[in-house]
């Protein structure tokens, strides 16, 4: 019985969240954990960011800021309001959504390097009020004081495992919903424009419009790997949308596979393992963290999945 994509996805998403889920019954080691944390954060940037650099093919400098966007706007929520987590969560993500769609109305139009910088000078603006609007955002110390962590759903997220357990749940369903939408009918419209948009407006697609919508999607999705970051930290801080973020989650991205759904998810691991492992045997981090993704990118000359990919269909064939 053949079945269907959409289903296998379903299946294969639950199997990895189960298996996830019973890992600290099993063997309970925080550091994994707190891994397992930062990488759903992320795994849901660098993800949003290649539905639009790997579907799209609109290079972004400035994704950060939604990440930044997201983090800041839960974070604010949850110091200044009594909102409960899920209302804060959501309306931080509607909220990163309305900031893309503002800036993505700009941007779109524009030609791709055009679109590349302008998206980083928008993120440099970001990133400017953040600094400028001590009273609210606290300056280059980011927000002071901590956020409550409210119990959701039987979850207590002032316990690290459920703190885990919450932000693994969220990374495997934002994952698989970007997973539907890189394959539906819309997925399909973008590689189109992105292999050839003349033919794409010529078949009907109004080009701007779609873009548009990549650009918010993946801009909420940002947002809410955002709210992860903020719930992990207890806070929200300005390296969340400043360039060098927006960086790294292109590192994960380009390390990972640009062709491959799960690359930018792959690419993230491998970066947070070589940050963990490199920061903890030398201070001449960035150097050797340099080199081995060097090393990487000309071994391969792409990225791992996508070396994989290449290699096994080779050998079918």
């Amino acid at each position: 019985m053949k079945i269907r994509p959409a289903l296998r996805d379903t299946i294969i998403a639950a199997v990895v969240l189960i298996v996830i889920l019973l890992i600290p019954a099993v063997h309970r080691n925080p550091a994994f954990e707190d891994y397992v944390i930062r990488l759903s954060a992320m795994a849901l940037f660098a993800t949003s960011l290649n539905l639009l650099v790997g579907s799209t093919g609109m290079v972004s400098f400035g994704h950060g800021m939604f990440y930044g966007f997201g983090a800041y706007a839960f974070a604010l929520m949850m110091q200044l309001t009594d909102m409960s987590l899920p209302v804060a969560a959501i309306l931080a993500v509607l909220a990163t959504s309305v900031a893309a769609l503002a800036v993505g109305a700009v941007c779109v139009r524009l030609s791709s390097d055009y679109f590349a910088f302008v998206t980083l000078a928008m993120q440099m603006l970001f990133f400017s009020i953040i600094i400028s609007w001590q009273s609210l955002t606290g300056g280059d110390q980011g927000l002071r004081g901590g956020i409550p962590r409210r119990e959701i759903f039987g979850f207590d997220l002032g316990s690290q495992l459920h703190l885990y357990q919450f932000c693994a749940i969220v990374a495997v369903l934002g994952l698989l919903a970007l997973r539907h939408i890189s394959a539906s009918p819309f997925g399909t419209t973008l590689r189109m424009i992105r292999d050839n948009e003349n033919r794409a407006a010529f078949l009907g697609v109004v080009l701007w419009r779609a873009r548009l919508a990549a650009f918010v999607i993946a801009g909420g999705f940002a947002g809410l790997g955002g709210v992860l970051a903020a719930l992990f930290v207890s806070g929200a801080y300005p390296e969340f949308a400043d360039w060098p973020n927006s960086g790294q989650a292109i590192f994960a991205v380009m390390l990972g596979g640009i062709e491959s759904f799960l690359g930018p998810l792959a690419g993230a691991m491998i970066l947070l393992a070589l940050n963990d492992i490199v920061t903890r045997t030398t201070e001449y981090y960035g150097l050797v963290l340099g080199i081995v993704i060097l090393a990487f990118a000309l071994g391969l000359r792409r990225g791992v999945l996508d070396f994989l990919r290449l290699r096994w269909r080779g050998r079918a064939r």
